[in-house]
């Protein structure tokens, strides 16, 4: 099957086409960065509205690149959530839209699942059963992948997300938009070891996180009377040095408590370089294996729901008959079950 997936959950416009025996044949992305920048932030309608405007072109030339028009297409799968509710709708309303023209199957898809299975599409895919690491916006989790659909939570976050983390530092740090990957880079700049940061739940007996605490014990130092701003890399350095080693520190416990050698790690922050030589340093010293999505592939794109879209297409799962705007905003990944008629 040929599948054209769709993603428009937040700030970026993802296109792509993944043909289930030839691979992944086209996909296309536009960011919303510029924006929002001014903003400090995602504002909900403008995303929405620039989806609109965006997500016909971006289609037509994603098509056009893969040499096909839209009835060589078998199927279309898009972002049904989580997300943001006016930005799911676009895509939910163009996908429904091309499924009823063209008389093909369109598939909700879980952004979380793309981004879990994205490692998949990498030239050296790991093979299930794997542990995953999936920090991606809002979301820190540990699971363990038996499958597509067949996924058991081991641990999350009690509060702030990695990535929120990083974020909501950023911007006590006066760092612009978005944060995270300024925040990464301003901490290439600078030397871990000035400042004293906790370790949240570090060596807790469980497998939860939790860096609200880990960005307050930030907020203090900014706030003190000996803050100078030139020491903003430093204090980075140290800010993610701290988040990496609880990252790395649950992941291999995970890894150990379920018998498992393969690591995959999924979502925008595993895009994160001291995080990756880190794990790749932990794992090979153990005889394990880690396996990331291709850099272009860690934000949100289309390539990755898909790919998702297209396991299932391929495992014989089939919409309902009749068409609907099947949107979930809060939609947790722990509710979904391997592809209907697998």
């Amino acid at each position: 099957m040929k599948v054209l997936g769709i993603e428009t959950s937040c700030d970026e416009t993802g296109v792509a086409v993944y043909d289930t025996e030839a691979g992944l044949l086209c996909h296309r992305l536009h960011s919303q960065i510029e924006l929002h920048a001014e903003y400090g932030g995602v504002v909900p309608e403008l995303a929405s509205r620039d989806h609109i405007r965006r997500l016909p072109l971006l289609i037509r030339q994603t098509l056009a690149e893969a040499a096909l028009e839209v009835g060589d297409i078998d199927g279309v799968a898009y972002t049904a959530g989580p997300g943001l509710a006016g930005a799911l709708l676009v895509g939910a309303s163009v996908a429904e839209s091309l499924g009823l023209a063209a008389g093909i199957p369109v598939l909700p898809v879980h952004h979380l699942e793309g981004h879990l299975l994205s490692p998949l599409l990498s030239a050296d895919p790991p093979a299930f059963p794997f542990i995953a690491l999936l920090v991606s916006g809002g979301h820190t989790q540990l699971m363990r992948v038996a499958g597509v659909g067949d996924y058991t939570l081991l641990g999350e976050s009690l509060d702030d997300a990695a990535g929120e983390a990083f974020d909501k530092t950023a911007k006590l740090l006066g760092l612009g938009y978005p944060g995270g990957p300024q925040l990464a880079r301003l901490a290439e700049q600078g030397q871990a070891g000035r400042f004293r940061l906790p370790r949240p739940m570090l060596h807790s007996p469980d497998l939860d996180f939790s860096f609200s605490g880990l960005k307050t014990a930030v907020l203090n130092v900014v706030s003190s009377e000996a803050w100078q701003p030139g020491d903003a890399a430093d204090l980075a350095a140290d800010f993610q040095l701290a988040v990496v080693e609880v990252l790395c520190a649950k992941a291999l416990s995970a890894m150990k408590a379920e018998g498992l050698r393969t690591l995959v790690v999924a979502g925008g922050v595993g895009a994160n370089r001291a995080l990756r030589q880190q794990l790749n340093a932990a794992t090979a010293k153990r005889g394990w294996r880690v396996h990331y999505p291709e850099p272009e592939l860690c934000t949100d794109n289309g390539a990755m729901i898909a790919f998702a879209g297209g396991l299932r297409f391929a495992a014989g799962e089939r919409p309902p008959q009749m068409p609907a705007l099947r949107v979930r905003p809060r939609w947790p990944l722990m509710e979904l079950k391997p592809p209907l008629g697998a």
